[in-house]
């Protein structure tokens, strides 16, 4: 294609010098080529130079142009030695522009139709590889976040997931409204890959992840499909974890608690709460729940008041026995006294026997696709192999609620596979509270806050 504009071909093997080529070909402006130097912006600029730089040769269709965007290592050879396409001119260019517009009258309607059809690829390229928009559902992050809370979720932080599940409706996860069928097509399954990204995951992030459980019955859906969920993460790849008396340890090491996290508590009064105490130190009280909840911030304040006789956090004493995961008879904890975990690792070989095999027979068998039978109390056969030992292949993360006492997390249903790593909570650019007054809906305070 530079052949044909006149152009040394050998320039569109030189990176940085092929991109600077096609924007004089096509009239951009010179200094988009600093642009390339931003990290995730260089995305979507290559874009646009990329559908200039065809425009230049004739290929104005919507889906040429997408084909320059998607599969560009193909198109950009099949039209260079294609006879028929021809540089017709910098595409930018005043004269070529009004030129393209007299050859070209668009209707109406066929206007609209393009214009529709671009901003829905658009917004979903932007939505599978940039950023999108999640809202939080449930009080499980409370108060660190907040039911009614609009966040914007970075793709590019831990890199982008490339889809697992390609043939889907444009912006429906999981479910068709109002029909409630699925959004998507299962025959079409491709593997998991991740694009380089910022950073890995720190213990802190509060990460948006595919719900591991929804890979059992009654929905069995594809990783990239299973449920949106939000937590702070605890545990990386490697780590050994444990809960002692609601503290989270990592490694031995007492783990930073989270800001805003808060535990249910139990209160005795000589006098009921006065509502505008409760309403100033936002003390919640949640359905099916008996104790108030709040921070420790919330409490150490409460106890100064003068009718509060006892407050303290309802703790579950170590050896009382709750439904936690994974339940079998070596591992009776619960939510406050948990564990330890050892946190698998890529690459990491783990002896089994009979303690740890409840902890890691669902990743080997669901997470990481093999077929699994229990071979005797301390091994497995694993596709057909007997085996006292594995070798995972994925890293895998320990998740948990900010909110301690309301939450389903890694406690209860295990570790989260790198798979199903959605994207890094960035800030939130929007809070609509249900229960406000008609003035007070929205919680200005909260607009554009970052995430701690």
């Amino acid at each position: 294609m530079f052949g044909k504009a006149g152009e040394d071909t050998w320039k569109a093997y030189i990176p940085f010098l092929n991109v600077y080529v096609m924007i004089q070909l096509s009239g951009k402006p010179t200094w988009w080529i600093a642009l390339m130097l931003i990290p995730g912006i260089n995305i979507l600029v290559l874009w646009g130079i990329h559908i200039d730089f065809v425009k230049s040769y004739g290929k104005f269709g919507l889906a040429e142009q997408m084909l320059s965007i998607l599969l560009p290592f193909v198109f950009f050879p099949m039209w260079g030695f294609d006879d028929k396409t021809k540089y017709l001119g910098k595409s930018n260019s005043p004269d070529f522009k009004e030129t393209r517009k007299k050859e070209l009258k668009k209707t109406p309607t066929r206007e609209w139709t393009e214009a529709i059809i671009f901003a829905v690829v658009a917004a979903t390229l932007i939505r599978t590889f940039f950023i999108e928009a999640y809202t939080i559902p449930t009080p499980s992050m409370e108060r660190s976040l907040l039911v009614g809370d609009f966040l914007f979720v970075s793709k590019l932080n831990y890199g982008p997931r490339t889809p697992g599940t390609p043939i889907a409706f444009p912006f429906a996860h999981h479910t068709m409204p109002i029909t409630g069928t699925k959004a998507y097509w299962e025959g079409l399954q491709l593997p998991y890959y991740r694009m380089p990204g910022l950073q890995k995951i720190q213990k802190g992030d509060v990460v948006v992840f595919n719900y591991p459980m929804d890979a059992d019955a009654p929905y069995y859906r594809p990783v990239d499909k299973r449920e949106n969920y939000i937590k702070r993460c605890q545990g990386t790849p490697g780590d050994t974890l444990s809960v002692v008396d609601g503290q989270v340890y990592v490694n031995g090491k007492p783990n930073p608690n989270p800001p805003g996290g808060q535990l249910d508590y139990k209160l005795q009064t000589s006098a009921d709460l006065n509502p505008e105490v409760e309403k100033e130190l936002n003390i919640s009280y949640y359905d099916g729940h008996q104790f108030p909840f709040m921070t420790k911030e919330s409490a150490d304040k409460l106890k100064t008041y003068s009718n509060v006789t006892m407050l303290e956090p309802n703790i579950s004493p170590k050896g009382e026995v709750a439904q936690t995961w994974p339940g079998d008879a070596n591992h009776q904890w619960n939510a406050d006294n948990y564990g330890p975990v050892i946190i698998p690792k890529k690459g990491w070989t783990v002896k089994l026997d009979s303690l740890n095999i409840p902890l890691y027979i669902r990743a080997i068998e669901v997470y990481e696709g093999n077929k699994v039978e229990q071979d005797g109390p301390n091994s497995l056969l694993i596709n057909g192999v007997k085996t006292d030992s594995y070798t995972f292949k994925m890293d895998y993360y320990w998740m948990m609620g900010d909110n301690r006492h309301d939450s389903a997390d890694s406690r209860f249903w295990g570790f989260v596979p790198e798979d199903h790593i959605v994207g890094k909570a960035l800030f939130i650019w929007m809070s609509w509270d249900d229960a406000g007054s008609f003035l007070g809906k929205i919680r200005w305070s909260r607009l554009f806050r970052g995430i701690n």
